[in-house]
């Protein structure tokens, strides 16, 4: 916990000018200049807009509450996914030139606990860093209505879109504790953001009328390939053969993402084989295991990680000079956010994938799984309206077998079709539809059939990004909603011609992108 009670509040920070935001940037943070987008986010938070800045890794993110905060009476509060990525924050404010910072967390013990609910009582905290989880605490919830922010940050909040590649389930009821706190201003963060799940942060958040600033997508310096491998032609071990082959001839630190766990063992052992320091990363390892692995990486002392999609989000790792993919992704969004890792220094890197169409199969069966059985919902809807009053999640998860994730899918779809009201403490209310809970429930499958029917066309534009023979850049950007025109010459199809021969064709072109 930092604790810094000199902290200097500024009033009337309304309508204050571009030129005062950057000087604020420059004499109290220490900022020579602010990034694109930055100025643009904080002035509109001033003016108590909400907010969706969509900005590049790396593009300064964390200025721009931390400015705003600053410019603002009231402490902020940043709700953010990972412990660690939490602490780095806090600890990012330790100087003091932002001002005080706790953590509430379950990492964090009762007494520093009761010691932060002390320093925001007295109005000596600035910030406030938790997991999305804690506001489903009512203790919590109590302690932040007696001292409400002023400004309320979701970091990373494309994990708050079930459409997204990234969803968490405590993100889901945020909506619903930022109206409990008496709608604050808020200010929705993420590096990546396609226009439906932009679409579903704003909805899913209950942003009003917000700002949306959108800084570019490009990442000129990473140079964009796929190398494409045909069962029946290839030899079976081709594909992992030529990853091999390629990691070892590159130099710096480097990443390669797996589908499987299984896979990330594999793959780090057949390059400690060929003398490369690699070590493998996933949700199977223990806690400390995977903070050891995740340790050496950041200080260099092993050269390439092999993981899973569990890691990554908050790594800040400036001179990752590759990203390999030896299995694809299930969907654009998630490909663009993890090879973002690459190159963050601004110097050359390369991001490669490793493909071969029935690595599809894979991904098309996770997206035609998650169908919702009517029966349990019903049984749900049931228990709530059984009790009357709000019950907890826990009691309903006693009544279905379901993990928690497919709880929370279950429990937002009966939420969406009205049949439930869900509480950001996490109690479920039943709302004032009488209808038969089959009915209610019936309607929540659909909606499920629904997304699922996303998920696979998410999958046909993956499938898309890896077989296209235009400018890969120009793929990425457009389906991301920044068009780009120009072939980019930093990708294979550009360098080997195909994009070009392309271009002559665009007239004819179907839409690439059949989603929603």
């Amino acid at each position: 916990m930092t604790t810094n009670k000199t902290r200097t509040k500024r009033r009337g920070a309304r309508g204050i000018s571009p030129g005062g935001i950057r000087k604020v940037a420059r004499e109290r943070f220490g900022y020579d200049e602010l990034r694109p987008g930055q100025a643009d986010a904080v002035a509109a938070i001033l003016e108590g807009n909400d907010t969706l800045a969509v900005l590049p890794t790396g593009a300064g993110k964390s200025a721009i509450y931390q400015i705003a905060a600053h410019l603002i009476d009231g402490p902020t509060l940043v709700v953010s996914p990972l412990l660690a990525l939490q602490r780095d924050q806090a600890e990012s404010l330790d100087d003091g030139r932002a001002g005080a910072a706790a953590e509430i967390n379950s990492g964090v013990g009762e007494k520093q606990r009761n010691t932060a609910f002390d320093e925001l009582a007295a109005g000596d905290l600035e910030f406030i860093f938790l997991a999305p989880e804690q506001l489903a605490r009512v203790d919590v919830m109590e302690m932040l209505r007696t001292s409400p922010p002023s400004l309320v940050v979701i970091d990373e909040a494309h994990c708050v879109s079930e459409w997204g590649h990234d969803f968490r389930p405590g993100y889901a009821r945020l909506g619903g504790a930022i109206e409990a706190l008496g709608r604050p201003t808020t200010l929705a963060l993420t590096a990546t953001a396609s226009p439906p799940v932009r679409a579903e942060i704003i909805e899913r958040l209950g942003l009003r009328d917000p700002r949306i600033i959108i800084t570019g997508f490009d990442r000129p310096n990473i140079w964009l390939g796929v190398q494409v491998f045909v069962e029946g032609r290839d030899d079976p071990d081709a594909k992992r053969e030529a990853l091999l082959e390629r990691v070892e001839s590159q130099r710096g630190s480097g990443i390669v993402y797996c589908a499987t766990r299984r896979h990330t063992e594999e793959i780090a052992e057949a390059l400690r084989a060929r003398g490369v320091s690699a070590a493998a990363y996933h949700a199977g390892m223990g806690k400390k295991d995977r903070e050891a692995v995740q340790t050496a990486f950041m200080d260099g002392k092993t050269r390439v990680i092999v993981a899973t999609s569990a890691f990554g989000m908050g790594i800040d790792k400036a001179d990752v000079r590759f990203v390999y993919h030896h299995d694809i992704t299930d969907s654009v969004d998630a490909y663009y956010q993890e090879i973002g890792r690459a190159g963050r220094d601004g110097e050359p890197a390369e991001a490669v994938l490793f493909y071969q169409a029935s690595d599809l199969d894979l991904r098309r069966y996770f997206a035609g799984s998650g169908e919702l059985d009517v029966e349990e919902m019903s049984r749900i809807l049931a228990l709530s309206r059984a009790h009357g009053d709000p019950v907890d999640v826990a009691e309903i998860g006693e009544v279905t077998d379901a993990s928690q994730t497919r709880l929370a899918q279950m429990l937002n779809r009966l939420d969406d079709a009205g049949g439930i009201i869900l509480h950001p403490t996490g109690s479920v209310e039943p709302s004032k539809r009488t209808e038969e809970p089959e009915v209610i429930a019936e309607e929540a499958r659909e909606a499920q059939e629904r997304h699922r029917a996303f998920e696979r066309s998410r999958t046909d534009v993956i499938r898309g990004y890896a077989e296209t023979t235009d400018c890969r850049r120009s793929y990425l950007l457009s389906y991301l909603g920044e068009p780009h025109e120009d072939l980019c010459h930093r990708c294979d199809n550009c360098a080997n011609g195909a994009a070009a021969a392309e271009e002559t064709n665009d007239d004819d072109a179907e839409d690439p992108f059949p989603v929603g």
